[in-house]
């Protein structure tokens, strides 16, 4: 299939109900596990002078209702105040849901060519429909996947980790470094950091040691 050639709908910027100009910012499942339940509510809050604003895809609650391991491990995502959180997603006109699920097809095929064939492992179909939407829209892309940031690399699509996300909170005067630790000691105590050297992350960004 030859590659298309995408022009982002620009989407980065839109005015919502109330005259502010958003900076949407998809976030994918792994980063929101790790972001949400102690920055709350992470979603639809606009913030900093940029009015950046967090969302997730909207088949996020589809995948958590069908996977017991995430229901088991992140319980809390059941409850009512994350449910309602997460109950808004970006609006999409008809084209540019017909655009995503046309990008999402190329990019399965990606998937399957670069990924699943050579490696037997590579993004899963929800992984790749949420870069497919960061790509036809033209935002960024908060994930801590290895295999969705190459996918994401691969198409010019920015993608930002966890921690790079908490930075730019920290930076628009969104939360404080006590949030940072909080967020960073459930991680530790939930066994679920983002890779082996996360560490080296958090002191570069940070610039000082992460907590234990």
């Amino acid at each position: 299939m030859p590659r298309p050639t995408w022009k982002p709908w620009r989407y980065d910027r839109k005015w919502e109900g109330g005259g502010m100009a958003q900076t949407k910012i998809i976030v994918d499942s792994n980063s929101y596990f790790r972001l949400a339940q102690n920055i709350h509510p992470l979603l639809s809050q606009p913030f900093g002078k940029d009015e950046l604003t967090l969302y997730v895809h909207a088949d996020l609650n589809a995948e958590f209702k069908f996977n017991s391991r995430l229901t088991n491990k992140f319980h809390w995502v059941a409850e009512s105040r994350y449910v309602a959180n997460r109950s808004r997603s970006i609006n999409l006109s008809k084209a540019q849901k017909k655009e995503i699920e046309e990008t999402y097809d190329y990019l399965w095929e990606h998937v399957q060519d670069e990924f699943l064939e050579p490696r037997g492992k590579g993004p899963s179909p929800i992984d790749t429909r949420i870069v497919a939407t960061a790509l036809v829209l033209g935002i960024r892309l908060v994930t801590d996947d290895r295999d969705m940031i190459e996918l994401a690399a691969a198409y010019d699509v920015q993608q930002i980790s966890s921690m790079e996300m908490m930075k730019l909170m920290l930076d628009e005067g969104h939360i404080d470094s006590d949030k940072i630790d909080q967020v960073v000691e459930q991680w530790v105590y939930d066994n679920d950091t983002p890779h082996r050297d996360w560490r080296v992350d958090f002191k570069r960004l940070f610039g000082r040691k992460a907590p234990k």
